[in-house]
């Protein structure tokens, strides 16, 4: 069996952060939240580590990522860009928001070349997060069983302000349903939703979420492939500036045509990220109890 590959959607870093170089670190070290994930995927298995970039980035990505983590990783690189299109098919004009996480996935197509992990880059996953999803790439599961990791709501949101979650329904273990919550946020009297900015309907806590943490076997690429054209041919004509293809829409394919089943993988860790400028203080608060308490070494990379 072929070893485990991690898959990290960074292509999106660029634009959402200014420039690589000015990535804020969460700790004295130095480190970004990216390290915490490579660090943990390491400590769990992962040898093999595939990122997903753009092409205007990539210099910059290698200079402060990339060759860091090559003494650790076998590191590669694929690249999401708005002209990675079937044949026959053009940018419109006017597009520039990229074409969503299932189309970076097909993007890396040929850099993966075994079951694989997929993860945020500028997401805090936590460390068994990771042992859960390397154990179920590594297991018996069958090809047409794929996995997600599922963490509760309340240890999802901000109290900064709103985000966007994968809400999934779960029976006997396997996902039947993930719906895409664009607008949750913490109230004093509870987690909340809208659809329209004016009604805002409750979310139970202990509700699980994606945070875009997938196990997949290496033949469910060719779904992610398959499947982009005739997203584009239903989307286009709809959104042709701002339509995106989710990953979580290939995996619900799966379950409704009843082709493949999802093994969620519940997990008590919580994420950690910065949606929000103001959220960076609860960040660094929160890696620096981590680290006091040893669950991380001062240091992360050192031999």
């Amino acid at each position: 069996m072929k070893e485990p590959i991690l898959v990290v959607m960074a292509a999106g870093m660029g634009s959402r952060f200014g420039g690589l170089k000015q990535i804020t670190p969460v700790d004295e070290q130095g480190d970004i939240l990216m390290d915490f994930s490579l660090y943990d995927a390491r400590r769990a298995g992962f040898r093999k580590v595939v990122f997903i970039i753009k092409e205007a980035i990539a210099a910059s990505f290698q200079e402060n990522v990339g060759r860091r983590m090559e003494q650790w990783f076998d590191v590669r690189y694929a690249y999401q860009e708005l002209d990675r299109l079937p044949e026959g098919y053009a940018v419109p004009e006017g597009r520039i928001k990229p074409w969503g996480t299932a189309h970076a996935i097909a993007c890396a197509k040929e850099e993966i070349d075994g079951p694989f992990a997929v993860i945020n880059a500028d997401d805090f996953y936590g460390r068994t997060s990771f042992q859960a999803i390397y154990d179920f790439l590594t297991g018996d599961a069958p090809v047409h069983q794929q996995a997600m990791v599922g963490y509760r709501l309340k240890n999802t949101v901000t109290k900064n302000g709103s985000v966007a979650r994968g809400v999934c329904q779960v029976e006997d273990g396997l996902l039947t349903d993930i719906t895409e919550r664009t607008h949750i946020e913490q109230r004093p009297e509870g987690i909340v939703y809208t659809e329209d900015g004016e009604h805002f309907l409750p979310l139970d806590g202990e509700t699980l979420v994606s945070m875009n943490l997938w196990g997949f076997h290496q033949e469910m690429l060719e779904e992610f492939t398959g499947r982009f054209q005739a997203f584009l041919d239903e989307n286009l004509p709809k959104n042709p500036l701002k339509c995106e293809y989710y990953l979580p829409s290939v995996a619900n394919a799966q379950i409704t045509e009843g082709r493949g089943s999802i093994r969620v993988l519940p997990t008590a860790e919580c994420w950690h990220g910065v949606t929000y400028r103001e959220d960076l203080d609860s960040v660094r608060e929160a890696v620096a109890q981590m680290k006091g308490e040893g669950l991380y070494p001062e240091r992360l990379w050192e031999k």
